[in-house]
């Protein structure tokens, strides 16, 4: 099992925000991801996987473009979406998973 994959199965929630270097929408979404990282705190694990350097990762996920954002829970994806998020649509996502 690689490192991602111990990450996702835990018991805990892993947000993880899919980006590349190269994009700049992605850029946006830094100060959204430090917010989401404060509020979770010790509640949940925050990932980047940089496409370009797990392209394997991105396919086998679905991801084909970036900024995605996606929730995982004990190995499954139970939420994600493409484009710029802002911090309480997905915190909103997260915190269900929380209670």
């Amino acid at each position: 099992m690689n490192n991602f994959e111990s990450h996702i199965e835990g018991a805990l929630p892993v947000v993880v925000e899919f980006y590349a270097n190269w994009c700049e929408p992605c850029k946006l979404m830094i100060p959204v991801m430090q917010e989401v990282k404060e509020i979770a705190g010790e509640r949940a694990i925050i990932l980047k996987i940089d496409i370009d350097q797990s392209a394997e990762l991105s396919r086998q996920y679905g991801i084909y473009s970036v900024p995605a954002v996606a929730i995982f829970k004990e190995g499954n994806i139970i939420w994600h979406k493409n484009g710029i998020t802002p911090a309480h649509e997905i915190l909103e996502h997260l915190l269900l998973e929380l209670r």
